[in-house]
């Protein structure tokens, strides 16, 4: 005799792997610590300004 399946309970684990592993994907992405945003941040405005330093202005 085969067991009997909870459809409902089955859909709903599989709800849970699959937020889950979203949560996994988005922790990867987004999880920075404190010193490494910062030190983005400030490579980021260190870039912006040497950009900047390299524009040229019209003279018209």
């Amino acid at each position: 005799m085969s067991n009997v399946t909870n459809l409902n309970q089955f859909r709903k684990q599989q709800a849970r792997v699959k937020k889950r592993a979203q949560g996994n994907e988005n922790a990867v992405k987004f999880g920075r610590s404190k010193a490494q945003f910062s030190l983005e941040d400030r490579q980021r405005d260190k870039a912006r300004r040497d950009l900047d330093g390299h524009a040229h202005e019209d003279k018209e």
